[in-house]
């Protein structure tokens, strides 16, 4: 092996260690994409609350969660949203309520995707007045 032989053959090495390096430390795609959530709702007379539940405090703390008052098929261009709020964290899950809205109807939550979060959507509830 002659030292030109011999530099290349260090180029070489050293060329594949960056690109493996480079390979190593490159996020992955898994680490690319948006954390799971779900939202849920629950409605007690026309006082409407519920959770945002994920494996990451991100997606669940400090969320905006949207409440939408179902017209006609859910998520048509006639649901209309009527309030939301900002969860707080109450142990391991995101609390959010719109307290009393006075309104009968058929409702559901939605929060909105995030750089770190995926979308997600209620089932939805009826919320009926008491009849007290």
């Amino acid at each position: 092996m002659n030292a030109r032989t011999s530099t290349r053959t260090i180029a070489a090495s050293v060329g594949l260690a960056t690109a493996a390096a480079v390979l190593v430390s490159a996020p992955s795609s898994q680490a690319m994409d948006r954390a799971n959530n779900t939202v849920t709702i629950v409605a007690e007379n026309t006082d409407l609350s519920g959770t945002v539940k994920s494996k990451f405090a991100i997606c669940k703390d400090a969320r905006k969660v949207l409440l939408v008052k179902q017209k006609g098929t859910k998520g048509g261009d006639d649901d209309k949203v009527i309030s939301s709020d900002t969860t707080e964290l109450e142990g391991n899950v995101g609390v959010w309520s719109t307290g009393n809205t006075g309104i009968e109807g058929r409702f559901y939550a939605k929060v909105k995707r995030t750089a770190n979060c995926k979308a997600a959507v209620s089932p939805t509830v009826r919320a009926v007045r008491s009849e007290d």
